[in-house]
């Protein structure tokens, strides 16, 4: 098992890609929700045959996967249908992560959790939180160019998460996502060596 267990989190489109990248440059095993969430509901997973078990044939697309924008706009439009899903999903990437971290043998390690506080009490085992953070108006604006949609659905998907002060509230670090490049890669450099030495005096 890692030494020491970030979780980093940051609400939708606040840029935790850009983050989680630079970490895993400087070799830090990272283990994203993301990827997990997909894993657990590709074909041939039980999860998957939960999800149809629920939803029907109609979520799947032409090869059998899970037509996953078809499935966002009904959730994010029928609150009950989102928490079925997540009952089917979230256990799944929980144990993924878990495993994964488990299975480490890096000094730490990065677990990219989207709603870790949402779900914070089945994470207690991680030793620190990381925020990636950036303005509301900035994260609208980058999920609508990310990902094609109108603003109403954008947000609606961010009414769904928790909020910015939550997010703080829970967080032991911060990065700032709001600027530049330059700024994000000297922040990731300044926390890498803070995690070492914590990961060191376990």
């Amino acid at each position: 098992m890692s030494n020491y267990i970030i979780a980093l989190t940051g609400g939708i489109a606040a840029g935790k890609s850009a983050v989680t990248r630079r970490f895993a440059a400087l070799g830090v095993p990272v283990h994203d929700a993301d990827v997990a969430a997909r894993d657990v509901v590709a074909p041939g997973n039980e999860g998957l045959a939960d999800v149809v078990a629920a939803f029907g044939n109609g979520v799947l697309d032409a090869e059998g996967r899970l037509d996953r924008p078809a499935m966002r706009r009904h959730v994010f439009a029928d609150p009950a249908a989102r928490r079925t899903l997540e009952a089917i999903v979230h256990p799944r990437v929980r144990q993924w992560l878990h495993e994964r971290a488990l299975a480490d043998t890096a000094p730490y390690c990065l677990l990219a959790i989207p709603l870790l506080v949402e779900n914070i009490g089945h994470y207690r085992w991680v030793d620190r939180v990381l925020l990636v953070d950036a303005p509301v108006e900035l994260q609208l604006a980058r999920l609508i160019a990310r990902d094609g949609i109108d603003e109403a659905l954008a947000l609606r998907m961010l009414a769904q998460q928790a909020n910015r002060e939550q997010r703080l509230t829970l967080a032991h670090d911060v990065i700032d996502n709001s600027g530049d490049e330059a700024a994000l890669d000297a922040a990731v450099a300044t926390l890498h060596r803070r995690y070492l030495a914590l990961a060191a005096a376990r």
